[in-house]
């Protein structure tokens, strides 16, 4: 069985797709779900489905806490699934290849510092852009910018609010998520 861990500071809809999609396929099993913050939703919807929940602050991400419960879990892939702070370096380190992100838009576009959820998609339409999409990517020293597992767009021409963006890639992403982090698995 292939141990995932998750880290999420939000609502964690997309950490819940994910923990149902493992329980069902029962090849892989999210072991404990991470969050920076005490009162996200994402605890709720963990606990509900009997996944540990992990709740920490910057301090414990960057003294070497975070890194150690990391190392004896051996995870086979850590998930950033709306996951707001930066990752530390030293523990990209201790994973490589093995920490992946996802990312409301089609990097390289829209990335980098303070872009995340509606902020990007107040940009792309701001931008006056006609596709955006998701990008599924690995996670290194810096915001957005390692190797691109995965891409999918989608048409925004009819979207005229922000919201209505995010509507759309929150399809995108409870669809194609989970079904990458399997193959990266398998």
């Amino acid at each position: 069985m292939k141990k995932i861990i998750l880290f999420a500071s939000g609502s964690g809809s997309n950490a819940e797709k994910i923990i149902r999609h493992c329980q069902e396929k029962k090849t892989m099993e999210v072991v404990r779900v991470y969050t920076n913050n005490p009162t996200a939703k994402v605890i709720d919807r963990a606990n509900s489905l009997k996944v540990p929940v992990e709740v920490f602050n910057r301090e414990n991400l960057n003294d070497g806490t975070i890194a150690e419960k990391l190392t004896q879990d051996a995870p086979d892939l850590i998930v950033l699934a709306g996951f707001l702070w930066k990752f530390p370096e030293a523990i990209v380190k201790l994973f490589p290849n093995k920490i992946i992100n996802i990312h409301p838009a089609l990097l390289p576009k829209y990335g980098g510092k303070g872009m995340y959820g509606m902020n990007v998609h107040q940009a792309v339409l701001d931008n006056k852009e006609t596709e955006t999409g998701i990008t599924i990517h690995y996670v290194n020293e810096h915001y957005d910018e390692g190797g691109i597992i995965f891409q999918k767009s989608v048409s925004i021409e009819d979207c005229i609010t922000a919201d209505a963006i995010a509507e759309k890639i929150h399809v995108l992403e409870h669809q194609y998520f989970p079904e990458v982090i399997e193959k990266l698995l398998t």
